[in-house]
């Protein structure tokens, strides 16, 4: 595998807040806040809502969603997927807005801001909290690094389906109620369905580029057309899980308030199936949007 030593660009004008907000990947984090959302929704309903786990969950998300984004940046500088012939959003170490070496301690740095908050959850919710934190700190790294990237492997779905939609939702559900209910589970479908949406345009996006640095996602396996039909099928289950719930009596008659957001989603699905390369960077910030979107009415209607 090709591995590049240098920034194929040189470094561009601009200030270190523009280049370090580049680097965070603002347009992602409402990715991390869904889950949260939706877990307080069903602590909520459940009788066990608790402010201050619900805040350190949401710190916890966020910044291990920062952490990700980083390592992300310089892994795949580093193992040569993100080079001259890019396509999609300006990157901080490829471009050469920031040095490697300040990318990788600024991860360190913002995993280690994880891990102290983390500490109050694990105290709070016992070992369950400790193992599913230390496999949301490894994952945060692993999906680009290591010696088998989760990324490289065609796992990335299931990594962010888990740690985005179970994990975000039942273990932030969890760490307030301190149980693990049918609703907690069913009701983290949805936005794991959501959010790996984020990642699927990602990797539609980038076939060509990541074919030729040997990064076998999901979309170079399945092609375009698979990858297009993965997004419409993630869609689909997550606007008809609602209706489910409601069939098994796990939420009440506003089931329906999710539904609210699907002339979006039908925006979003045109532009899945219709665009590609380059124009497809406008959908990731508004497929994050509607995951987002679509998590405060279906928090509604489950604490309603």
């Amino acid at each position: 595998m090709r591995k590049s030593t240098v920034a194929s660009a040189p470094r561009k004008p601009g200030s270190a807040l523009t280049a370090w907000r580049l680097a965070i990947r603002p347009k992602t984090l409402p990715a991390a806040v869904a889950p949260i959302l939706v877990g307080t929704a069903v602590a909520w309903r459940e009788g066990g809502f608790h402010v201050v786990a619900a805040l350190v969950a949401l710190a916890v998300a966020l910044l291990l969603q920062i952490a990700s984004n980083l390592a992300n940046d310089v892994l795949d500088f580093k193992k040569g997927a993100d080079t001259h012939a890019r396509v999609g959003p300006t990157r901080v170490t490829q471009s050469g807005l920031i040095a490697p070496s300040r990318v990788v301690a600024a991860t360190i740095v913002v995993l280690a801001l994880a891990t102290l908050a983390g500490l109050y959850l694990v105290w709070r919710g016992g070992w369950p909290m400790l193992l599913l934190g230390a496999l949301a700190l490894i994952s945060a790294v692993a999906y680009t690094g290591g010696p088998a990237p989760l990324g490289y492997l065609g796992l990335g779905e299931a990594f962010v389906f888990l740690f985005f939609g179970l994990v975000g939702v039942a273990g932030s559900a969890y760490v307030q109620t301190l149980t693990l209910t049918p609703l907690a589970l069913w009701a983290s479908l949805p936005i794991g369905c959501l959010v790996t949406n984020i990642l699927v345009v990602n990797n539609l996006r980038d076939i060509a580029t990541d074919r030729v640095a040997g990064k076998k996602t999901l979309a170079v396996r399945l092609g375009a057309a698979g990858a297009r039909g993965e997004y419409l099928a993630l869609l689909l289950a997550a606007y008809l899980t609602p209706l489910g719930l409601w069939f098994g009596a796990e939420i009440g008659r506003w089931w329906w308030l999710p539904w609210l957001t699907a002339p979006i989603a039908v925006g979003v699905a045109r532009g899945a199936w219709a665009t590609e390369g380059r124009a497809l960077n406008p959908l990731l910030g508004a497929t994050a949007r509607l995951a987002l979107l679509f998590a405060i009415p279906f928090a509604g209607s489950i604490a309603w």
